[in-house]
C-alpha cells in the first residue's frame, strides 16, 4: 500500500506541480505524519522536493525548480533580518566581499553601513541597494538579466573574478540535506556559489531553519566548505 500510495503521489504531483500534506492526507485517508514520511522517502530517492507543508515535483530536463525572488522576499522576514544583523559582525572596513542573489543577502545589503568596502555580486537587488552608498565600491558580475531570480548570468564569470581577491563570500541556499550537502534550485545560481566558495578565503552561509533537511534540484557542495553557518536555530556544522 505504501509503494502504491507513493506512486500515486508522484502521478498527482506531475499533474498539479505542488501538493500539500493536509490535502493528501485527506485524499488517501491517512495521517499527515504518514504523508510526511512518504515525502521524505520520495525526496531521498530524488523524485520530489519537500518544502514546508508541501512538496514540488522536479522538472525533468530543466534544472530549475525555485520560487521567484518576489515570492521569496516576504517569507521568514524576521528571521532573515536577524540573520543579516549577525552577518554584519563579520564585515570590516576595506574588505572585499561577495554576495549572492538570495533574499537574505538583499536584507544584508540594506543593513550594510556606508563604509569603505568592495562588494562583488550577481544580484540586481543588491546592486540597487548598494548604489546608494558612496563609500562602497560595487562590482557587478554583469551579463544577461534573469528576472525570475533577479540576478545576472554571465558565462565569463570565471574570467571576471580570476583577479579578484575575495575575503568573504556570503550566501544562502535552497536547503541542506541530512548528509550535510548544500542544494540550490537551479544550475546557474549553484554554479555561481560553487565558484565563489572556491575563490573566497572564507565563506558564510545564511539560512533560516526551514531549509534544514531539504534537498533541491542541483548540488552546490558539502557544507564542510563553509566556515560558519548563521541561522535562526542551533546547527552544528561538520568540520573540514
Amino acid at each position: 500500500m505504501k509503494s502504491t500510495r507513493q506512486q500515486d503521489i508522484l502521478a498527482l504531483i506531475s499533474q498539479q506541480e505542488v501538493l500539500k500534506v493536509d490535502e493528501l492526507a485527506a485524499w488517501f485517508e491517512v495521517s499527515k505524519e504518514t504523508i510526511r514520511r512518504d515525502f521524505n522517502s520520495l525526496q531521498d530517492q530524488g523524485l520530489i522536493i519537500r518544502q514546508h507543508g508541501r512538496a514540488k515535483g522536479i522538472p525533468r530536463g530543466q534544472p530549475d525548480s525555485g520560487d521567484s525572488f518576489n515570492a521569496r522576499v516576504k517569507s521568514h522576514l524576521n528571521s532573515k533580518a536577524d540573520i543579516a544583523d549577525q552577518a554584519l559582525t563579520w564585515i570590516d572596513e576595506d574588505m572585499v566581499i561577495a554576495l549572492d542573489a538570495s533574499t537574505t543577502c538583499w536584507y544584508l545589503a540594506k543593513k550594510l553601513p556606508d563604509i569603505p568596502l568592495t562588494v562583488f555580486t550577481n544580484s540586481v537587488r543588491v546592486c540597487r541597494e548598494l548604489e546608494k552608498k558612496s563609500h562602497v565600491t560595487l562590482v557587478s558580475s554583469g551579463g544577461t538579466l534573469q528576472r525570475k531570480y533577479a540576478c545576472y548570468v554571465n558565462p565569463s564569470l570565471f574570467s571576471i573574478v580570476k583577479h579578484l581577491d575575495i575575503d568573504l563570500f556570503i550566501f544562502s541556499c535552497e536547503g541542506i540535506d541530512n548528509d550535510d550537502i548544500m542544494w540550490d534550485s537551479n544550475a546557474i545560481n549553484a554554479d555561481y556559489k560553487a565558484l565563489m566558495l572556491n575563490k573566497a578565503t572564507q565563506s558564510l552561509l545564511l539560512m533560516d531553519k526551514s531549509k534544514l533537511g531539504r534537498r533541491s534540484t542541483v548540488k552546490i557542495g558539502p557544507l564542510a566548505l563553509v566556515e560558519r553557518v548563521i541561522s535562526d536555530t542551533e546547527y552544528d556544522k561538520p568540520q573540514i
